[in-house]
């Protein structure tokens, strides 16, 4: 075997094995195809994130932009089990790591903990110290790979797992290249996976911003994430606005930290990335991305005085709506998510630099990698069959896209302006939060009339049985993963050197007290054999937990499409229903829970909403003393059957007989065994008409006050 690629001289980076055989070896960024027995090499030469084709004839590969780098956004189980994902996926195709964790790691908390039972590699791959590292990246070297790791509020932990890995195979921080996503803003405001309060979790993303500055040039310490604000309801205004805000709000701390030269700052703002969102509406979406690239070289230029027409570029990664998806019908997400892909791929001067894109059935629970393997295949059908890649921009020179790209800027700049005018990003978070609550409370209220059209749920209806479902159809995680990784923890932590992790420990502990770089202490504990628990336990002693406001005081509801509710809410003998809301576990994604709270507030019920990430002890103690006519759980990370019964178990321990209901994505042959251990309602994402939940939970707190 040859020490280098045939076609384009770059290293190695893979075997592949495909049945039995060993393929192969292919370069980095190859795209391997096992066609008829046989593999077609197609090799990525440049470091952008993009390949080009080598089939190709010199003159077509003149003419022939460069596609995206496509990947898969997955991990699940075990750091094993998600290897040979990551593997199978490079194999098919796939030129990019995009690393999904479980909510313990995300959340900084060991397998072992009471806060993670449960939640256990459901979402994502549980990393719990430097051994699963090692295992999640076996065969894949770190120096040639490009990761994309989705890690917020723990991430300078993950980073410096990250490094130390790749330290042990010989190769320098300097020649990671990779992304971690780091937008503490956007878990505040959307996704929940927040640990710290607003200050010190600023100060963890310029501690990483300045060392990748000196260490990892290659690496983009910040992903600006607006894609979960379009999932928590954000208009286009808003999303571009928000997370220009918060991007603004991490450069200028950069700046003023000292960490950073002058002469640095201009590679530093080259080093944020985005991560954006693409709807259904398609057209509007490329108007969004095109003002978003004029609006970033705008801040690079004036604020900034950046000149470096590279660094100028706005780089971003996108995953195509997952807030569209629907579980009725979900064979029509297959055309959502390719017309959605198309937002981001059709103009050439706005085109994401990375594409991953979700699987038709994410709505109904974790897909498969048969899924995956199909969404990964429109990315491929689209770079290399169409011929979208053989010209300039298409939409240049076009009075339609124009003009609603300056109307874009224009309202995303007076959006900006404002928050700015409240502090900054991480200043107007409450307000924020409540903006974007009533944005998605308009959305609920839109489908539910009828005014905005969903096929499949309040429009086209009538449908055949798809021949998709049935049994296998989504991917389920078994119960014993948990009890693996609390017994492979505790033997990690009896067979490390202990004094070397108390010194560790120490060194962190000093660097978070007083103002060094936190970077290289963390990396020190990874060495050390810390883990993610320790990392996270010691943080929150040294700058104390945050709880984000829930946004649903603020936030401006209607009462259109409620009325009957609101009239019979009004005759209910005692008065209004009380209704606790809660989310149990570590799941953060409270979309769902808060629209539930606006809509029983408007409805005119008494709420007790306290957010997210409670314990079931907790839930049933709020119980107790709040004495609820019905309480409603939501639970989207796959938990429930561990979850719901805990909470069952703590309210009748202390005495509280409230009708339970719960919502979430519960797959169907679930939902038998909830309704056994006495839940008396269960809803899902097809059940839109929010009007017909209030009926049921004023009519389950009639019930109720009547036994």
């Amino acid at each position: 075997m040859s020490s280098g690629c045939d076609v384009c001289g770059g290293s190695w980076i893979l075997r592949i094995v495909f049945s039995r055989q060993v393929a192969d070896t292919i370069c980095f960024g190859a795209t391997a195809q096992y066609l008829n027995r046989n593999l077609r090499i197609s090799c990525r030469t440049d470091d952008t994130g993009v390949m080009t084709d080598a089939s190709k004839t010199t003159a077509e590969r003149a003419t022939r932009d460069r596609p995206w780098m496509m990947r898969t956004y997955s991990g699940h189980s075990t750091a094993a089990a998600s290897n040979e994902l990551y593997r199978t996926n490079l194999s098919k195709g796939q030129t990019g790591l995009s690393i999904a964790f479980d909510l313990p790691t995300q959340t900084g908390y060991d397998p072992d903990d009471q806060m993670s039972r449960g939640e256990v590699g459901k979402v994502g791959v549980p990393v719990a110290h430097l051994g699963h590292m090692r295992t999640l990246l076996d065969q894949i070297p770190p120096g040639q790979m490009n990761t994309s790791m989705t890690i917020n509020a723990t991430a300078a932990w993950l980073l410096a797992l990250y490094v130390a890995n790749a330290e042990e195979q010989g190769v320098a921080s300097n020649e990671l290249r990779g992304t971690t996503q780091n937008d503490i803003v956007k878990e505040y405001l959307s996704r929940g996976t927040y640990i710290f309060p607003p200050a010190p979790s600023r100060r963890l993303i310029v501690d990483m911003v300045a060392w990748c500055a000196e260490h990892a040039p290659k690496w983009n310490p910040m992903n600006v994430c607006s894609y979960h604000l379009q999932e928590a309801g954000a208009t286009p205004t808003q999303e571009i606005a928000y997370s220009m805000a918060t991007a603004i709000d991490v450069l200028d701390a950069v700046r003023a930290s000292g960490q950073v030269s002058d002469e640095q700052f201009s590679q530093v703002f080259g080093s944020i990335s985005f991560f954006v969102n693409a709807g259904i509406r398609f057209v509007e979406e490329v108007c969004k991305l095109r003002a978003m690239t004029d609006m970033w070289e705008q801040i690079g230029r004036e604020r900034y005085g950046v000149t470096d027409a590279k660094a100028l570029r706005f780089r971003y990664g996108v995953q195509v709506n997952s807030l569209g998806l629907t579980e009725a019908q979900p064979e029509n997400n297959v055309q959502r998510i390719v017309l959605e892909m198309l937002a981001v791929t059709l103009s050439k001067r706005a085109r994401a630099r990375s594409v991953q894109l979700p699987a038709w059935n994410e709505a109904l629970g974790l897909p498969t990698p048969w899924d995956q393997q199909w969404s990964l295949r429109m990315q491929q059908v689209l770079a290399f069959e169409t011929d979208l890649l053989e010209y300039g921009d298409i939409f240049d020179g076009s009075t339609v896209i124009e003009a609603k790209t300056d109307e874009l800027r224009a309202s995303a700049q007076a959006e900006l302006d404002d928050v700015l005018e409240m502090g900054g990003a991480f200043e107007a978070v409450e307000s924020l939060k409540s903006r974007l609550v009533s944005s998605m409370a308009q959305r609920t209220r839109r489908i539910e009339s009828g005014e905005q059209t969903v096929v499949g749920v309040n429009e086209f209806r009538e449908t055949t049985d798809s021949p998709l479902g049935g049994e296998g159809a989504i991917l389920k995680v078994d119960h014993a993963v948990e009890a693996e990784l609390v017994a492979d923890v505790a033997a990690w932590r009896a067979a490390r050197d202990q004094p070397a992790v108390d010194a560790a420990l120490a060194e962190l502990r000093a660097a978070a007290e007083g103002d060094h770089n936190v970077m290289p202490a963390s990396i020190a504990l990874a060495r050390a054999g810390g883990t993610t628990g320790e990392w996270g336990n010691l943080m929150r002693e040294v700058y104390g937990e945050f709880r984000a406001p829930t946004g649903v005081a603020g936030a401006t509801g209607s009462a259109a499409g409620l009325g009957d509710v609101v009239e019979f809410v009004k005759s209910m003998a005692g008065g209004p229903p009380k209704f606790l809301v809660a989310k149990p576990g570590l799941d953060g994604h409270s979309n769902g829970a808060e629209q539930i709270a606006v809509a029983a507030r408007d409805s005119g019920m008494e709420v007790v909403y306290s957010g997210i990430r409670l314990t079931p002890e907790q839930i049933a103690a709020s119980a107790r003393d709040e004495d609820p006519d019905v309480i409603g759980l939501s639970i989207l990370s796959g938990s429930h059957l561990n979850l719901v019964p805990d909470v069952l178990d703590h309210l009748k321990a202390m005495g509280v007989d409230a009708p339970v209901v719960v919502g979430g994505i519960i797959p169907e042959d679930d939902r038998p065994r909830l309704r056994e251990i006495g839940i008396a309602a269960i809803y899902t994402p097809k059940d839109y008409e929010i009007a017909g939940i209030m009926r049921d939970v004023a009519e389950l707190a009639v019930a109720h006050r009547a036994d």
